[in-house]
Parts: structure tokens; sequence; C-alpha cells
């Protein structure tokens, strides 16, 4: 199984265009014609987005004239799943065990 992420390097991008602030990078997405909040700005300079609008790449890559190639280095690692004859990797066996049922009123 294969498993994938990626490492988002926009902050360095940045940097390295004199950008040290997240508030520099506001009015530039702006002038593109991409409105994002100073809280949206922020998680997306300091986070990894999960959901990016092929606008607002397509704007950070403008700005920052790089390719999206620059800006997102993929991570693939091949993993391995451990499977125990006979049994599908993942599943516990469920085992029988028995039950006592205790009415009220009666002894045991």
């Amino acid at each position: 199984m294969k498993q994938i992420d990626y490492t988002w390097h926009l902050r360095a991008r940045m940097a390295a265009h004199g950008m040290y602030s997240t508030t520099d990078l506001q009015p530039h997405l702006a002038d593109r014609g991409i409105t994002l909040s100073r809280e949206q700005v922020y998680r997306l300079v300091t986070g990894q987005p999960q959901r990016l609008s092929m606008h607002t790449l397509v704007a950070l890559c403008d700005i920052l004239e790089c390719t999206p190639n620059d800006l997102i280095e993929p991570h693939i690692v091949d993993t391995t799943v451990r499977k125990t004859a006979g049994k599908p990797a993942g599943v516990t066996p469920i085992t029988a065990r028995r039950t006592t049922i205790r009415r009220p009123g009666t002894e045991s």
C-alpha cells in the first residue's frame, strides 16, 4: 500500500521574495482577484492546506514567480501491511463468551 503526503513550501518561497509576514501576501492575492480573509491567508502560509483552489494556486505561482512543483513537494512511501496466515490484515477475531442471565428474584 502506498502512503502519500506532501511538504508545503509557501513560507520558504515567500521569504525568498522578501515577504516575511502573512499580511504581505494578502494585497498581492487581492490584485489577482483572490479575496481571502487575514485568517485564511495565515492558515495558508503557516499550515499545509488540505484543499486549495486552482485559482489561488495559480495566483501564488504568479506572485512568487514559481511553478506548483516549487510549492508542493510530494512524498510517496511504500508501506507493507502485515498479514497473518488465513486472516485478513487488521481484523481481530471475535471469540464467543459464555454469558449468564440473572433474573430478579431468583438465586443462583
